[in-house]
Parts: structure tokens; sequence; C-alpha cells
């Protein structure tokens, strides 16, 4: 019995503490590559969903379960997080809402962290 719990930590720990959800991997979905973007953080085009324009000029588009974007509107920050891809369904239905707005996205963000760079955007 002990065997089998040590053998479930070994895989689970390293999976929780890389913020990697164990029924995301289950379900087959491939966690992106470590990204970090600095920007000014914007409202997103969906309810619940935010953006940032990077100093690159690429806009993403950020989701967090673990950190409160919303606290943080309007100012520029330090986002770093995993890269997610969408469904083909979920790119469709997005870009019905992007064609309605002026932004066009470069990629997702799944924010692990936010460090605050300043409490406003200056140009």
């Amino acid at each position: 019995m002990s065997h089998k719990i040590a053998k479930l930590a070994f895989w689970l720990i390293p999976i929780l503490c890389l913020g990697l959800s164990p029924i995301a991997l289950m379900a087959g979905e491939k966690p992106g590559h470590p990204q970090t973007v600095t920007g000014c953080l914007q409202k997103g085009e969906v309810a619940g969903e935010f953006s940032i324009k990077g100093e690159d000029g690429k806009t993403w588009e950020l989701r967090s379960t673990t950190v409160k974007l919303d606290q943080h509107l309007g100012h520029k920050v330090t986002v770093t997080g995993s890269t997610t891809h969408e469904t083909k369904a979920e790119e469709k239905k997005e870009g019905q809402v992007q064609n309605a707005g002026s932004k066009t996205e470069y990629a997702d963000l799944t924010v692990t962290s936010l460090k605050m760079v300043s409490e406003s955007c200056s140009k």
C-alpha cells in the first residue's frame, strides 16, 4: 500500500508544483510553454477574460483561476503562465467575437503569477 502511495506522490507532486491540472492531463490536454508578457492589463472581449498587449505589440488573451487579474485592470504588469491551445470550435467562436472587435489575439495565456510594474499604463 505504501509503495502505491509513494508512486502516486512521485507523479502527482511535480504536476501540482507546476500548476498543471491532473484532470487536464488525463483528458489529453497538453500544457503550453511558459511565457512572460509585460504590458497594460485590460478587460477581454468575453466576460471573465482579460487581455494584455505586450511590449512587442502582440495581444494575449488571459485567464486565471489563481491570480486575481481584475484587481490590476489599467495597471502595467508582468504576467507569467502557460500558453494554451483552443479547439477549432473555440477558435471559430472567438473569431466571430474578434471580428466585431478591433483586437487580433496572438495566443491564450493561463496566468500563474503577476507582478505589478506600475499602477498606470504610460504610452
